[in-house]
């Protein structure tokens, strides 16, 4: 078998989308190699920019941040479960996984959104879990839930966020459910499982943080006869 290594991580630079009234990250070159002798760029950004991970402390007060987790939280075996043309994703939909989402440590949500990053329709409202799907989901033992879109919930300006409009936040992270968001090419990956790595800059006090997402599934080799 060869393994291959499929990026699940959207491009960050200044021109990424970002979630309504958040910060734009910005990339300053501060030293260059013709004047100072090496070249580095300083970067001002959330910790919610790009492809990233939710930790408990984003939503929760008292809650754990990301580096208060170990490095197996963030590694383990994942499905992608379909959801592109619908308008929610219902309990109803979710139980004919079920044998499937008992088996892995991570749910992907493939909507479709990640073709519509860096256009305005990537705003638009994306097929997120029922609060009854999301409670549902909370039910099993999952290091994490991830999407290919700004939010596990409906989007709402980030002034005005309240428990009550982000209900799934509350419910996946109130168990330790890591939340990984403005996931990529979740349509190249097969229909079973594989495995899915997400780790987070080491930043203490971590609410969320940019990840290098990964997927990495097995092959078989070419015959080469």
């Amino acid at each position: 078998m060869q393994k291959e290594i499929i990026d699940l991580t959207q491009l960050l630079n200044e021109n990424i989308t970002v979630y309504p009234d958040t910060l734009v990250p910005t990339f300053e070159v501060s030293n260059t190699v013709e004047k100072d002798g090496f070249t580095e760029l300083k970067m001002t950004m959330a910790s919610h920019a790009g492809t990233h991970i939710d930790a408990p402390s984003h939503i929760l007060k008292n809650a754990k941040s990301l580096d208060k987790f170990p490095l197996d939280k963030f590694t383990g075996s994942a499905i992608v479960i379909p959801c592109q043309g619908k308008n929610e994703i219902t309990l109803e939909y979710l139980q004919t996984f079920e044998d499937k989402i008992t088996m892995v440590d991570y749910v992907l949500f493939y909507t479709g959104w990640q073709d519509k990053w860096k256009t305005k329709d990537y705003f638009d409202d994306c097929p997120v879990p029922t609060r009854e799907a999301a409670t549902w989901l909370a039910g099993f033992i999952l290091k994490g839930v991830g999407i290919d879109a700004f939010s596990i919930d409906r989007i709402i300006p980030a002034d005005i966020v309240t428990e009550g409009n982000l209900p799934n936040h509350h419910i996946l992270l109130g168990k330790e459910i890591l939340l990984m968001e403005n996931l990529a090419n979740l349509d190249k990956l097969p229909n079973h499982t594989f495995t899915f790595q997400c780790f987070p800059l080491k930043i203490e006090n971590a609410d969320g943080s940019p990840v290098r997402a990964v997927a990495m599934i097995n092959r078989k080799p070419a015959d080469k006869r």
